[in-house]
């Protein structure tokens, strides 16, 4: 089996890189921004209609349920992304919330050769990386070949019983006032999972919004990891995108990749489940 790329790669490293050997693909948050500016050569990937399969009721899989594997494959295909294609992913938003989901689902579709651009777009119009307007039309391609989910994902029922297990962690990555339940601006109920710990995405971050180095990261998550994380860690956060950021940082320090609960506090603050409030 071919070895992973490292998951980051920085605007600098793209430079280095033949343009026509890597497609570009930029997740950020709506399309009209995608079509405003973006950097020469990406391919859109909407949250919302490519990376998730969103239902009418939140209650059932929260608010970013993932697509099956056959609709993921389909859409693959229609980017032109084959089994051998490196593929460099990046957003608009300050630590690549939606780039890191992306670059979740391509490696959970068994996918080695996905990076996500360390710094996003404003890092890389800083280094001087062209950009465009309008819309790159992709050549499609055939589905890609995808057998199942290869990373760890877990349901709410799953995650309750890792909660109250001492033995087992849930990690939920939001920003603090709200998994202490002092704001909720998404979600209908304000808490957090009682059990889960608190490390919110931002600390994976340094002052310039990227990544920190992976010895700094080893040193925040090194006490919940050992070489069976993803058996007893879990990573949540309010729909199963910022999640991934997380789980990115722990592939980023070189930690084995923890499970994800999709469905996060937007499915189970839906489902009179119980409720955190504080420490």
């Amino acid at each position: 089996m071919t070895q992973p790329l490292l998951p980051l790669i920085s605007p600098e490293e793209l430079f280095s890189i033949a343009e026509k050997s890597y497609l570009l693909i930029d997740a950020s948050f709506g399309k009209s921004t995608y079509e405003a500016s973006h950097l020469k050569g990406a391919i859109y990937a909407d949250l919302n209609a490519d990376l998730s399969d969103i239902q009418p009721d939140a209650a059932q899989g929260g608010r970013h349920p993932l697509p099956t594997t056959e609709q993921f494959a389909l859409t693959l295909g229609k980017w032109g992304i084959k089994s051998d294609t490196h593929v460099i992913v990046y957003d608009n938003k300050q630590g690549s919330m939606s780039a890191a989901r992306f670059w979740w689902m391509l490696r959970a579709a068994g996918h080695e050769k996905i990076q996500v651009l360390d710094g996003g777009f404003q890092a890389a119009v800083e280094a001087g990386f062209p950009t465009e307007s309008g819309e790159v039309i992709p050549i499609p391609v055939a589905p890609y070949p995808i057998q199942a989910w290869q990373l760890p994902l877990v349901n709410m029922a799953e995650t309750e019983a890792a909660a109250s297990d001492p033995n087992k962690t849930v990690i939920d990555v939001r920003e603090r006032d709200r998994y202490l339940g002092i704001v909720e601006p998404i979600d209908l109920v304000a808490g957090h999972i009682p059990g889960a710990v608190n490390i919110p995405f931002s600390n994976n971050l340094n002052a310039t919004g990227r990544f920190k180095s992976p010895e700094e990261l080893r040193h925040l998550y090194k006490p919940f990891a050992d070489n069976s994380a993803s058996e007893n860690v879990t990573v949540h956060c309010g729909s199963g995108v910022t999640a991934c950021h997380t789980l990115l940082a722990w592939a980023h320090a070189g930690l084995p990749i923890p499970k994800l609960y999709v469905g996060s506090w937007s499915e189970w603050s839906r489902n009179d489940k119980p409720i955190g409030i504080g420490e």
